[in-house]
């Protein structure tokens, strides 16, 4: 999505917390869940999250509950969770503005942190981490944000037309490689064995020895995750999360953008051999992330007093606590030093699975918030970077 159409004022945002954004977040780290415990559950082989093998869906009823739900969640909430790291930032800018303070300033700070806990989260619990990318984004992000909004238009028409040809050009390449029979995948039995029969201390000593292999998905979607920051700014500012008119109008189209575009090229995962494996999670999710954007926001307007948007929002109010407590108690079920059910569940379970533990999340969340302002991970960064 662009972000054309889109008119933006240089009014400040308010201070006070948007409970949108809060339902958001929360509702991004379930559905981040949604794709990690697919990768647990079958120990780190990516096989079981594309579709270059295991793809007889019209064969296997199993598979086809898979394909579809990884349709709906692979990369579209980690595409939503970008945009609402895009939106923070702006509050922070925002706020920064009204305290006269220099920018991007200790943002760098929380930036750095942000990178630190990603890689503490990488080496210790697991290496498909998504802080150390949303880190690196949000330092490019703040100097295109201090630099004006029309570098930011710039860099957002530029770069993501840039990076959508590039992922074209390997859709290309994928479907050739289709057609001529190329193994698409290797194979993965021996980081099957690792995630089934290795210490904790081998698989951190794993990670660490293959950084840059294994943390090549954060450079190369380094600049789709910069677009999708600059796409949350520039939504901030256009009104898409307040409550008037101009803001529902602007979740309407974002909610027709997703169901009536994002969603039948994400379902596009259904076409056998792979070929749109890639563009699913790197080029379409983000217009499904858009409609989802939308879809919550108008349900949010007309269902205000449902339960469930105050659950969505202590998980949101606690999202970095809950995404890495997320993934701590996947590895602890999954790996062969826990419980050590990867490898022994069926579709089904494991998207029943996903529903307990985002259950259990929203009751650790609430409860939580009932005697402490913030999640243990924000109340450490809030210690640790008190002006930012």
């Amino acid at each position: 999505m662009t972000p054309e159409g889109l008119t933006t004022t240089k009014t400040t945002v308010p201070s006070a917390r948007i409970r949108l954004l809060d339902v958001l977040r929360g509702f991004a780290i379930l559905g981040t869940l949604g794709t990690n415990i697919w990768i647990f559950a079958y120990l780190g082989d990516l096989n079981y999250l594309f579709t270059f093998q295991n793809n007889d869906w019209w064969n296997n009823p199993e598979t086809l509950v898979r394909l579809v739900f990884l349709a709906l969640v692979n990369g579209k909430f980690l595409g939503l969770l970008a945009m609402m790291f895009g939106a923070g930032l702006e509050l922070k800018y925002q706020q920064s503005l009204r305290k006269g303070r220099r920018w991007p300033g200790m943002y760098l700070w929380t930036a750095g942190l942000l990178m630190l806990e990603g890689f503490i989260h990488y080496t210790l619990v697991m290496e498909f981490d998504i802080l150390m990318g949303y880190a690196a984004a949000a330092v490019i992000v703040a100097y295109l944000v201090k630099a004006g909004e029309r570098a930011m238009r710039r860099t957002l028409y530029w770069l993501g037309g840039a990076y959508a040809l590039v992922v074209l050009l390997v859709l290309l390449a994928v479907g050739f490689a289709a057609i001529t029979g190329a193994a698409l995948m290797g194979d993965m039995s021996s980081i099957v064995t690792l995630y089934a029969e290795a210490t904790w201390v081998e698989q951190v000593q794993y990670r660490l020895t293959h950084l840059l292999e294994l943390r090549l998905e954060v450079i190369i979607a380094l600049p789709l995750n910069v677009c999708l920051f600059l796409i949350g700014i520039l939504l901030m500012r256009a009104g898409a999360f307040s409550p008037g008119e101009k803001g529902r109008r602007l979740r309407g189209k974002m909610m027709r953008i997703g169901l009536f575009i994002g969603l039948p090229l994400n379902l596009l995962l259904l076409v056998p051999g792979g070929v749109f494996d890639l563009p699913s999670r790197y080029l379409f999710a983000p217009l499904l992330s858009v409609g989802y954007l939308g879809i919550i926001g108008w349900l949010l307007e007309r269902y205000a007093q449902a339960s469930l948007w105050n659950s969505l929002e202590r998980v949101g109010r606690m999202s970095l606590s809950c995404y890495v407590g997320q993934n701590l108690l996947c590895a602890w079920l999954f790996y062969g030093w826990g419980l050590g059910l990867g490898g022994t569940l069926n579709a089904y379970q494991v998207v029943g699975l996903w529903a307990i533990l985002g259950v259990l999340q929203i009751a650790f969340a609430m409860i939580w918030l009932r005697f402490f302002r913030n999640g243990p991970m924000e109340a450490a960064r809030r210690f640790l970077s008190p002006r930012a």
